[in-house]
Order: C-alpha cells, then structure tokens, then sequence
C-alpha cells in the first residue's frame, strides 16, 4: 500500500509497505542540488553531502559508519543537480536505528571546521579522480559546452577552486536555507507499518524548522559549440548532442522510447551499427536528462582517434534517419516492452522503490505509480515519436565535447552539413 502523509512541521512522507520483503529502504530528500548555488559556491550542495557524515552532537564519523554496517546495513548519499539525498537501507527490525541516525547526522552535524578541512581535501582528490576518469568528464565537458552561463551546466562536484574557497560560513547558511520542512521528503519503502513511521519520524524530525524560499529558474540558453579537453590517453571519448525535455514535458515518455531504439542498449541501432557490424568501439549509448524545466540528450562512444569521425557521423546519421522516417513499427513494440519490463523488474528492489517514491515527490509533488509509467509508454505513437524526435534533435542546437590525446581533426558542424 502507497500512503502520503504530511509531518507537523510540513515534511512530506511516502510510504510503500511491502509485507513480503525483509528489509527497509529509507532516505531523506531534500529539493537541492549543484543548480541551485551561487557560482561563489560552486559544489556546496555535494560539500553539504560530505559534512553530515562527519561528526554530530551524538556521534563521531566512525560511529556513524559503524552502527549500521555492524547489523548488516547501508548508508550512503548522493547529491545531483537538484537533488540530494541521504538514504539506509537495513533489516526492518533495525528501521529504528536508520531513522535515528539518518535524522541525527540530518539535525545534529557539528560542521566541525577541522573536519571540513579534511573533507575538503577528500574532495579535492576526488576531483582529481574524476579528471582522471575522461568516459566519465567528457559528460561534465559536453552539459558545460551546451549549458556555458547556466549552473546546470557546470559539473555537481564543483571545481578545485571553488571547493578550496567555500567557508565554513558558506555552509551551514546554505544548509539553513535550504533544509527546511518545505524542502524536504521522506521516502521509506520495505516491511514497515504506515503508522510506525509516522510516529517515529515525527519524534526525530519536529525540531527540524525554517521557511523555504523557491528559487526561480530560468530555461538554460543552449549553445551550439564545441570542446576539446587533452589528455595522454589512448582513447577518443566523445560526447554529441541537443538540449532534450524537461521531466514535465508531455512527450518525455516518447523521448525514452526514442533513446531506447537510438542507443538504449545492446539491440540499439548504435550499439548493433558501430560496434557489432563495424567493431569500431567498445562503448556507445544513448541518454537523457530531464530537469524541471529542461532536459539534456546525448550520444557517449569511446573509441580511437582514428575512427572518431566515422563513429560521429554513424550517429548523426541514425539520429537523421529518425528525424526523417521514425523507427519501425517492431521497434516501437520492442522497446515498449523493454521499458516496461525495466519499470516492473526494478520493483522487486525495496532501494529502487524508495528512489522512485522520493524522486517522484520531491520533482512533482505527487507519486507517480509504476503502473502510470507503464500506461505512458504503451500509449506513445509513431506519430508522437517523430515529433518529439524532430523537436529534440536540433542540429542548430548540437554540441559536441571531446577528451583524448588529440584534438579531432573534424568540425561537427561540416559533418551535420554533409548528411543533411
């Protein structure tokens, strides 16, 4: 059973009890991420994230990372552009000490200046980590060549500089700003009792207070452009694509049908066309981020220098093909079907439960049920697909980022011109 229930200080609730399970997934999101900082502050959000496991009023960072490990539990967060959360997942007879710690380290973290030193030194190496990590920088490469003055378009983690000059100050105004009642959700899905959650939480959570002013966004101006990052590697990791839909948008579910046909999975035309007929990469696929009020689409390959032209144009072609004549009727049912049995298989995990419960409300202040998702997708039409295909893939809109050990010895947009 799905409940939705509203705390006495305005915290939001969602509750799915699943009687046949033996565990408990529980997180606590709160509606803010790396979009919604001031570029003198750029990576707080994910610095926030860092701080509430360090240290509270009633335990050290040891104990906290020890307490639910020594039952056999998890506890982790994570923080994107407009969302944190920080989540456990336990046996449901230790419901009791994952919501007491989760609501500890969320009301009681001492943001200990010595230990956000350390911390922030933790960051900084994972920046490095993440520069040496290009499959995955070329993404942070490509939203900041299509996104350049807009925060969504810069990376969640923030840059060396940045991390180095957030103050301790900085940190906890933003938290008080930001972690209020009104700005947050709890999601609990596993073998638990609406009514036992409710009584628990309200406990732990009443002394959380404060007012929430929403920020107001505005749409990212997309650029077309493109950008090279070297890096003394053997690969070319090359990333192309459009501005996409906001996660609101009418035609997002035929936006998924189209990824999936485009570059999805292993029986994608990408995927099939270039590495198993061509063998000229390893790795291709497709994807889309939806945000509130935009989206971002696509196109990863990693493959040689050599063939990273060939790989380019293969994609502007499919992406072209699209445009122009849809995909096929077996293509359609095909990824229907896949997209259903993704949705309903990804129930029988009570974390992807609790993440799809929290993400929902937290995004569109309302529980969008498995079952919705489903009846969407079954419902989109050839003739929506090419719509939203001929709306989202705007040549006049594409950027392209590349990170390898030369810069391509192509401009895009020649290529774009050649298959048009």
């Amino acid at each position: 059973m799905l409940y939705k229930d509203i705390l006495s200080n305005g915290i939001r609730v969602v509750t799915e009890e699943l009687p046949f399970v033996h565990s408990v997934s529980l997180g606590i999101w709160v509606g803010t991420g790396s979009r919604f900082e001031d570029k003198r502050i750029h990576g707080v959000s994910h610095f926030l994230e860092h701080m509430l496991f360090k240290g509270t009023k009633n335990r050290n960072a040891k104990q906290i990372a020890e307490s639910l490990e020594a039952v056999g539990g998890q506890i982790n967060a994570f923080t994107s552009k407009e969302h944190t959360c920080y989540y456990a997942k336990v046996l449901s007879d230790h419901f009791d000490l994952a919501a007491d710690i989760l609501a500890d380290m969320f009301l009681n973290s001492l943001f200990s200046a010595e230990e956000m030193d350390k911390e922030r030194n933790v960051i900084l190496e994972e920046i490095k980590m993440y520069e040496d990590t290009p499959d995955e920088l070329v993404h942070d490469v490509y939203s900041r060549t299509l996104w350049p003055q807009d925060p969504l378009g810069q990376s969640i983690i923030g840059t060396s500089k940045s991390v180095e000059n957030i103050s301790r100050d900085q940190l906890i105004a933003y938290y008080q700003s930001t972690y209020v009642p009104q700005n947050v959700v709890i999601a609990i899905a596993g073998k638990i009792q609406r009514e036992v959650v409710l009584e628990k939480l309200e406990k732990l959570f009443s002394p959380l207070s404060g007012q929430f002013q929403p920020p107001s966004l505005n749409e990212p101006q997309a650029f077309s452009d493109a950008s090279f990052v070297a890096k003394d590697i053997e690969q070319m990791h090359l990333c192309l694509g459009t501005p996409g839909l906001s996660s609101q948008h009418d035609n997002i579910y035929a936006l998924s049908v189209l990824n999936n046909v485009l570059g999805g999975g292993i029986s994608s035309r990408l995927f099939q066309e270039v590495r198993e007929e061509r063998g000229l990469t390893y790795t291709i696929y497709s994807y889309h981020s939806g945000y509130s009020n935009s989206g971002i689409f696509g196109v990863y390959a990693g493959t040689s220098l050599q063939n990273s032209q060939a790989v380019t144009e293969i994609i502007l072609k499919q992406i072209s093909d699209i445009k122009r004549n849809g995909i096929t009727p077996q293509e359609l049912e095909n990824t229907k079907q896949h997209i259903k049995g993704t949705v309903l298989l990804s129930l029988e995990n009570v974390s992807n439960r609790m993440n799809r419960l929290g993400k929902s409300e937290i995004s569109f202040g309302r529980l969008i049920t498995p079952e919705e998702i489903v009846d969407s997708v079954m419902k989109v039409s050839h003739e929506v697909v090419i719509e939203t295909a001929r709306q989202v893939f705007d040549f006049e809109k594409c950027a392209f980022a590349a990170v390898g050990p030369e810069k391509p010895a192509f401009h895009l947009s020649t290529l774009v011109e050649k298959i048009k």
